[in-house]
């Protein structure tokens, strides 16, 4: 089990903090409305992240049993997309935008609730979690439902860890930033490398 959950969570780790909408919006809602904003609006996005793991849990779990043939597509299905991830992420040219809004919402259940909807509806996040998560299965004999929760749980956590000290710290990320508009080719580099290696141990 630790032989999965380790590199589950350093890849989760560097894919949460890779400069994705998720992370830029709680740092420009700290930025903009003050650190309780941006904290309640990564509860909401990690919140969302319950769906989608209940999504993957259910159906991947069931194919499982149904056929392990299907099981193995949907894995290489997982490696092709990460390594296509990996490309689309190649061919951009790692800059970090940053821009305030006074039209983002201030109350904190609305701020909840914006981070949740914002999360549930990108379908992009369930094919993400489709792709990435059956590979850390570590028993697909045993009840992978259990297992898929287990690892939506820890990502949900990590992430809210990161998020909230991103929200925290959001003055100095911001001012960093502002002084280096390039420092956002280091963390692209670090996405492709995440990515490709993820597909790998996928596949193997």
């Amino acid at each position: 089990m630790l032989l999965q959950i380790i590199p589950f969570l350093t890849a989760s780790i560097l894919l949460t903090l890779s400069p994705g909408p998720d992370i830029i919006y709680v740092l420009v809602q700290s930025m903009t409305n003050g650190k309780k904003a941006g904290i309640m609006t990564a509860l909401g996005l990690v919140s969302g992240i319950l769906i989608h793991t209940s999504l993957v849990a259910f159906g991947v779990s069931a194919i499982i049993k149904e056929s392990e043939t299907l099981f193995w597509i949907i894995k290489i299905f997982g490696a092709g997309y990460l390594f296509y991830l990996a490309y689309k992420v190649y061919g951009s040219d790692g800059g970090i935008k940053i821009e305030s809004s006074k039209k983002l919402p201030t109350r904190k259940i609305a701020l909840l609730k914006q981070g949740f909807i914002m999360n549930v509806l990108n379908p992009k996040v369930t094919i993400f979690f489709l792709a990435f998560f059956p590979g850390f299965l570590w028993d697909t004999e045993g009840n992978t439902v259990l297992q898929f929760y287990i690892l939506g749980f820890l990502f949900m956590l990590q992430a809210m860890i990161i998020f909230g000290l991103i929200a925290l710290i959001s003055g100095k990320i911001s001012k960093y930033l502002l002084q280096h508009p390039r420092s956002g080719v280091i963390l692209k580099w670090i996405q492709v490398v995440v990515f490709i290696a993820i597909g790998v141990l996928i596949l193997i």
